[in-house]
């Protein structure tokens, strides 16, 4: 372990052996941060605050303090991040709430960029992307391989699916389907499959043109969701992706971005 003699560690934080801590961090009592990690500096870990393996996290950023939630009373709820990831300058993340399920998580393999906010009980998956000043407010959900890309704003309570690509600017106010790409603020609309990333990711041209086309019929404006979701499914019912972008549009509550 290499603690700089300027950062301030509780005494009771669960610290692996392999942890590099840099000038002027303070870490928590209930802190705990496992092998690898690298805090660089100026960063500030507090609250019930769980960190896995070989994350790097840069200067300034705040990971634990209390939501930004008139109801929180100071309950034990608390931050999970999983290993491997990047976690850039001045980036918030804010301790769940005993409401929304009482944890705020981010799993592996993520990159959240420089300003970035995560509001209590956010979930974000693996291999996600932030660019950088993404602002989540509460109970926000990204799925495995969602990117949003810079300056997003996205609402309470909004799910973006695996593999979707929303574009910068953007205002979620609606859940984003899985492999889709959105942009625009009020409304956000679908602009198509997000063909470049499921090339990189290993899908195959006929997959991908299948996704695209089911995308499409989604977008309809002149057809109404039941019908134009039970055409998708006859068309392309087959493809497992497919089904899984259906799945997702029934069990939205706060309804799909078209």
């Amino acid at each position: 372990m290499r603690i700089h003699q300027s950062a301030h560690i509780h005494p009771e934080a669960n610290i692996a052996d392999s942890v590099e801590i840099g000038p002027w961090c303070t870490v928590g009592a209930h802190a705990k941060i496992g092998a690898g990690t690298k805090l660089l500096s100026h960063v500030v870990i507090d609250g019930w605050t769980e960190i896995g393996e070989n994350n790097t996290i840069f200067p300034f950023v705040v990971i634990g303090a209390i939501p930004q939630d008139l109801k929180y009373k100071g309950e034990p709820t608390r931050v999970v991040i999983g290993n491997s990831n990047t976690i850039r300058e001045s980036v918030t993340i804010n301790l769940g709430t005993v409401q929304g399920g009482g944890v705020t998580s981010v799993g592996n393999n993520s990159l959240l960029m420089a300003y970035t906010h995560l509001g209590h009980d956010c979930r974000i998956g693996n291999n996600c992307i932030i660019a950088n000043y993404g602002g989540l407010a509460g109970h926000v959900i990204l799925q495995d391989y969602a990117t949003l890309t810079g300056m997003i704003g996205v609402s309470q309570f909004v799910r973006v699916g695996t593999h979707a690509y929303i574009g910068g600017q953007s205002g979620l106010e609606r859940d984003v389907p899985p492999f889709s790409v959105a942009v625009g603020s009020r409304p956000t609309s679908l602009k198509g499959a997000n063909i470049v990333g499921l090339r990189r990711r290993g899908f195959t041209t006929e997959k991908i043109q299948k996704i695209n086309e089911a995308i499409k019929l989604w977008t309809r404006s002149d057809v109404q969701k039941e019908q134009c979701l039970l055409e998708i499914e006859s068309q392309y019912g087959e493809v497992p992706e497919i089904q899984q972008f259906i799945t997702f549009i029934r069990e939205s509550e706060i309804g799909v971005v078209r």
